[in-house]
């Protein structure tokens, strides 16, 4: 059984989506499914960011950055393809995460 407490803000994602593939979304997103954030997280642990006790990666980008979120709210950003290189931070929250992201969608032609 894993304890590992998850941010209140995706436990909200979950209950409306599992997981997205947005393949054709600029270099694409990908929000991925609880599991593999589970599976993610016991075969890398956390996110190493700044200030949070634990920030679960929760999403990526076709160019392999990776996306976390914490109990500060904020989402961050892989600066580079790697689990282990710093993260910054991409958002001060999930919906200003996914409003971005929903921005791109629409400006996608």
């Amino acid at each position: 059984m894993d304890l590992t407490p998850i941010p209140s803000d995706l436990t909200t994602l979950y209950w409306v989506i599992s997981k997205a593939f947005l393949p054709d979304v600029d270099s694409g997103y990908f929000i991925h499914s609880p599991a593999t954030v589970a599976e993610h997280f016991r075969e890398y642990g956390p996110a190493p960011t700044e200030g949070e006790s634990i920030a679960l990666v929760f999403a990526s980008d076709g160019g392999g950055c990776l996306f976390a979120i914490g109990d500060s709210r904020q989402v961050w950003k892989s600066i580079t393809a790697s689990w282990f290189d710093d993260f910054e931070v991409a958002a001060s929250s999930l919906q200003e995460f996914l409003e971005r992201l929903g921005q791109r969608i629409a400006d996608h032609p």
